[in-house]
């Protein structure tokens, strides 16, 4: 290969300080030998640049200027050859001196047309900024929420929706006169003006329930505390009364249930599972004997007080006249606040209701007692407890709630609180939102575990609901707001929706069979004169 150049293995350029590398050049020649036609070939060594003006020249840039110095040397795959090479322009001539360089008439329009298409890229993208991205936004907003109520549909069509409390009874009593003959519950009752006229309200009928994905509902047999002592096993009577009647009347929508496999078939056949709880031990009279008599006919808890003291357990109230506890609503059927009670929570015939009560497998319900009777029921009870609408007290400093050295001891007991949905309880004002009731609900969760919180709102009960939860068709919004935090899988999310209750009625059970086979008699005690205080003018003396 010969190309007229001295052999050696390097030699210095005029002018430069750079060494090149001959047989890198004859390469170059022997590539660009095949060219038909000169070409203009640059080569980069190190960070100057040379040009081979022809096939027999290789010269440095007679006069190197700031334009051909590289930063980094560039590497050229190919080098050489003709295709990967063009002719390098010619350079800019110089202004002529003692003419300003002033731009032409093409540049001034060039750059009017780059004013106006910025001009109109700005526009459009305030545009975009300020309507179409909050449009967007909110369609991805939607359309995973759409996503997310598909998945709480597929959750909840494997596992029951159990709410563990809602007073629709006592209103059917208020406004109706427990009468159901003209009672449309399987009709919209938020428009029915003999319904909701006047200041009273609605949250809960049928077509709403089936929205809400309830699968299971506690209905409440409440009387009011001003019937104790007086008349109230015979209203408890009829307020259990008209929870059966009414599920008669609608047997193709509800259907009774006592035990959790029976909640489980109802759900399986598409139907709403109904439950009930007594709330307010002075339900009893006192007596273990209609403790019985309730179970039998079906009811499955008791919550041992409401907004009273009874003979033999402390409510709330208590608490608030001790502690100085933020004030719980005052319900308008109730008294006034009760005096202090004597027996520490419960007394000895109160312990004894609450092993009647595990004997007999009807779970015990701590809803409106005071910590001292929480903590009490808890040492005695060998069931799991439940809280059937109350809330965290961490959150909302209520003596309606449940304070957090209750809550740690909930995971031993194997117990579980179901969430109200009273604003009152859940941020301690009159306006609340959904994410209070998660609040309460993560709280309970962290204190005591995903496996002890559930969910009773409290419906048809309360005047104050968190937006967002108006009634019992919004049960699924509440569900697919968990489901955003991963903390909450779809296990955790079945738990929470009635999978917990469901599990206590089963423990509860399995305690009444094992008490069952060890062969454990009714009790059948009679509460004490001292714990009556005297209060017997309406029992027939002597007997």
């Amino acid at each position: 290969m010969n190309s007229g150049f001295p052999r050696a293995a390097t030699t210095r350029l005029p002018h430069q300080d750079i060494e090149l590398n001959l047989d890198l050049i004859e390469t170059i020649r022997a590539d660009t030998s095949n060219c038909s036609s000169p070409v203009r070939t640059t080569i980069f060594e190190g960070s100057w640049i040379y040009q081979q003006n022809s096939r027999d020249h290789l010269t440095p840039p007679t006069t190197p200027s700031p334009d051909d110095f590289l930063p980094h040397p560039i590497k050229i795959n190919g080098i050489g050859h003709c295709a990967l090479h063009t002719p390098l322009p010619p350079p800019p001539k110089p202004p002529l001196k003692g003419i300003p360089d002033k731009p032409s008439f093409l540049h001034l329009q060039q750059g009017r047309q780059k004013l106006i298409v910025g001009s109109i890229i700005f526009v459009c993208l305030a545009l975009f900024l300020g309507v179409g991205l909050p449009f967007a936004l909110d369609l991805r907003a939607s359309r995973l929420l759409e996503a997310r109520l598909q998945v709480v549909q597929r959750i909840l069509s494997d596992a029951p929706l159990v709410d563990g409390h809602n007073d629709l009874a006592w209103n059917l009593r208020r406004r109706r006169q427990n009468k159901l003959f003209d009672f449309k519950f399987n009709s919209d009752l938020k428009g029915d003006p003999s319904w909701t006229g006047g200041t009273l309200w609605s949250q809960t009928d049928l077509n709403r329930m089936q929205k809400g994905l309830v699968s299971a509902q506690f209905w409440s047999a409440y009387v009011p505390c001003g019937s104790q002592y007086l008349d109230s096993v015979q209203l408890t009577l009829e307020q259990i009364d008209v929870i059966i009647r009414l599920v008669e009347k609608y047997p193709k929508h509800l259907q009774m249930a006592t035990t959790a496999e029976e909640i489980e078939s109802a759900h399986r056949a598409g139907k709403i599972a109904s439950l009930i709880g007594v709330e307010g031990g002075h339900s009893l009279g006192s007596s273990l004997a209609i403790l019985r008599t309730l179970y039998q006919l079906g009811v499955r808890y008791l919550t041992l007080t409401h907004a009273c003291n009874t003979p033999w357990a402390d409510s709330s109230m208590v608490d608030e006249a001790t502690l100085g506890h933020k004030s719980s609503v005052q319900d308008e059927d109730e008294p006034p606040l009760m005096p202090l009670s004597d027996h520490d929570g419960l007394s000895d015939f109160g312990k004894l209701v609450i092993q009647e009560m595990n004997r007999l497998g009807m779970m015990v319900d701590l809803s409106h007692v005071s910590a001292r009777t929480m903590d009490a029921a808890i040492k005695v009870t060998k069931a799991p407890v439940i809280f059937s609408h109350s809330g965290a007290q961490a959150i909302c400093n209520s003596t309606r709630n449940v304070p957090d050295s209750i809550l740690s001891k909930l995971a031993l007991n194997g117990g579980i609180v179901m969430v109200s949905f009273f604003n009152q309880f859940l941020n301690c004002k009159e306006k609340a939102t959904l994410k209070d009731v998660i609040a309460h609900i993560n709280h309970i969760r962290n204190m005591a575990g995903v496996n002890h919180v559930g969910l009773g709102a409290g419906f048809d009960g309360i005047t104050q609901v968190p937006e967002g939860l108006e009634d019992v068709s919004k049960y699924p919004m509440l569900l697919a707001e968990l489901a955003r935090d991963r903390r909450w899988s779809a296990e955790d999310i079945k738990k929470l929706a009635g999978g917990n209750l469901v599990r206590v009625m089963r423990e509860t059970a399995r305690i009444r069979g094992d008490m069952e086979r060890a062969k454990i008699a009714p009790h059948e005690e009679w509460i004490s004169m001292e714990d009556l205080d005297e209060k017997t003018y309406c029992r027939f003396p002597g007997i």
